[in-house]
Formats: structure tokens, sequence, C-alpha cells
């Protein structure tokens, strides 16, 4: 078991019980002013923006993990349905398909069914956030130089999730529709807040978002 209450049984497949932010930090009260400020949805621009006073570094972490909550708990309601057979590739639609590489275990990019590279990708992160010379869990450890190009990352590879649910199963998931709709948008403005994706990476999904950034 791990700090975050992980196991590391592999029958956990995608679905990710939540994380906590990093303790012994200031993690958790970001955390508290994060739900505190989005209320029952609330105003989402306001939760994006940087608390006055706050680390950047800090407030990139805690979201960070919220995020990785988020969009394992929203995939964990597809598995029925994003099987190998039904999702052979990692795609967003027709034009886009993504290939996995890690640049450590898996250096070249290799194809994989959607199931099998959301599992990577969970994998993945996990390992980051788990890592404590990325993610500090004691007040006062710096974060390392290259922290927000591993977020950037992080981010960009979590958006092709959400491209995925929503290009090939969004029917499935009406009943979740708001939730999923809520979930994306405050993922949108954060990420827009801070510039962390790439606009040619956010391709895929511009129809919907375009509209959540001007609404």
């Amino acid at each position: 078991m791990s700090m975050f209450g992980i196991g590391s049984s592999k029958n956990k497949k995608t679905f990710r019980r939540r994380k906590n932010s990093p303790s012994g930090s200031k993690g958790l009260l970001l955390k508290q002013r994060i739900e505190s400020t989005l209320g029952e949805y609330g105003n989402l621009r306001e939760v994006v923006v940087l608390p006055p006073g706050e680390d950047l570094n800090e407030w990139l972490a805690v979201n960070t993990v919220d995020f990785f909550n988020q969009v394992s708990v929203l995939y964990a309601t597809l598995t029925e349905f994003c099987t190998p057979e039904n999702c052979p590739k990692m795609s967003a639609g027709p034009k886009y398909e993504y290939r996995w590489a890690d640049g450590v275990t898996v250096k070249k990019p290799i194809e994989v069914s959607a199931p099998k590279y959301v599992e990577y990708l969970m994998d993945w992160i996990e390992a980051q956030l788990e890592d404590e010379s990325i993610f500090p869990q004691k007040i006062g450890v710096p974060f390392p130089p290259n922290f927000q190009d591993i977020v950037k990352t992080i981010l960009k590879r979590l958006f092709r999730v959400y491209g995925h649910i929503y290009h090939s199963h969004f029917q499935k998931i009406l009943s979740l529709e708001a939730h999923l709709n809520t979930c994306f948008k405050h993922f949108v403005l954060f990420t827009s807040e801070f510039g962390l994706i790439a606009k040619e990476e956010l391709e895929p999904l511009n129809e919907i978002i375009e509209p959540m950034l001007r609404s």
C-alpha cells in the first residue's frame, strides 16, 4: 500500500482510488480552498485562479492530483464499453490517434488499444505523483526545475482521455453528462489560465472548448 492509499495490485486496471493532496505541505489547505470556492459547481473561473500569495507550483501540483482523480473516476464508468475489441486504437475521432511512449520503459511510440493506453497512462501518472523528487511531500523541499514541463505532459495526456470519452463513448454516459461537462470545463479553464496545453493538442475537442472559454 502506498502513502496515497493505492495498492500495487494489477487487478485495479485503469480504476484508481482517489489520491489525496500531498501531505506535509500547503496541499491540503489549497485543496480545501478549491472545494470551498467550487461549492456546488460554483464559478469555475474563480476556482482556477492562483490564490493571492500562493506558490504557482503548489497550485499546479494540487490541481494536477485533482484532475487525475476526476479522469480516473470518469473513465472507470466506461470500462464495460471501452474494451480492446470496441476501441482497438486510442483515438479522439477519426483524425486523431495516440500512441504510447513514456521515454523510459517504452521509448518508441507503440500502437495500443484505448484501455491499454489509459492503463499505461494512469500507471505512469501515479509514478510521477508518488515520486517525491517531482511532487515533494515536505514543506521547504523545492520542486524540480522541470516541474511545469512534467505537469504539462501529464495534463496533455489526460486531455486525450477526455478526447476519447467525448468522441467514442459520450452516448454511453449521458446520465453523467452534466458531471462530465463540469469536470472538463474545470480542466479547460485551468489549463487555459496557465497555458498548460498547446492549442494544436486541443483541436479534437475545439467545438466543445471554444464555447466553454467564451461562457
